[in-house]
């Protein structure tokens, strides 16, 4: 006797007659409506940037996390459910620690990104610290390692792809765009911190500034930009 739809849509961990996934699907479509992140990568280092979307003028957007440092040498963007990407960066530092503890060298980044895309794929299994349905978030990881810079991308499948420039969340359609044609192979640093913002802003609704952005570089090591740092690039602009 086939299953309805309906019934597809509850189940996490059964595939339709289509061969599809209804639950990570819509886990997919749950980034969309999240703010729009963008990451760079170039010879010198990985930038990052995010929109901190405040939904209140009440709301005090310093305590909008879009970025976060996940290890000396890695940092991520997220964009979806913020609590969701907090349990997988939580995840990736612990990851991280374990490694340096076993093996006294830092964790190679695709072995990062592999962990985390192992959290995601945890869902609706058997066992201890299983989840219920899939993350409702994706990252953009930033890590340099032996084998240089990395910028990677993890979705609520599990899947990891490496890029040049990626953008997620809710204006990522015109922002991809956007990298595809301004991108070029001999960025520098600073060229793709202008490029970060200027595309960020070209898809944000609100004018750009230090409120509403957020900023972090992996070149080598992870670091936060200032509010000073941040303003320096929008004079660029």
């Amino acid at each position: 006797m086939f299953q309805t739809r309906s019934e597809y849509d509850r189940g996490v961990n059964t595939f339709s007659p289509e061969g599809r996934l209804f639950q990570v699907e819509y886990a997919i479509e749950a980034i969309k409506l999240g703010s729009t992140a963008i990451a760079i990568k170039t010879r010198e280092g990985v930038v990052l940037a995010v929109e901190k979307r405040a939904t209140s003028p009440l709301m005090d957007a310093s305590s909008l996390e879009k970025i976060a440092e996940i290890d000396a040498h890695v940092g991520c963007a997220v964009s979806g459910l913020t609590a969701d990407a907090w349990t997988m960066v939580e995840h990736g530092r612990a990851e991280c620690q374990n490694h340096y503890f076993t093996y006294n060298e830092p964790m190679p980044v695709l072995s990062c990104t592999t962990s985390l895309c192992e959290l995601a794929m945890s869902f609706a299994g058997e066992g201890e610290k299983r989840m219920s349905r899939p993350f409702g978030v994706a990252l953009l990881v930033a890590g340099k390692d032996e084998d240089g810079y990395h910028l990677v991308h993890t979705d609520p499948s599990g899947t990891a792809v490496q890029y040049k420039a990626k953008a997620i969340g809710s204006g990522s359609e015109g922002a991809q765009t956007a990298l595809q044609e301004e991108y070029r192979d001999d960025l520098t640093l600073k060229e793709a911190e202008t490029l970060a913002l200027k595309t960020l802003k070209a898809v944000m609704e609100e004018k750009v500034n230090t409120t509403n952005v957020d900023m972090a570089r992996v070149a080598p090591a992870y670091v936060k930009y200032s509010d000073a740092a941040i303003q320096e690039i929008i004079d660029r602009l």
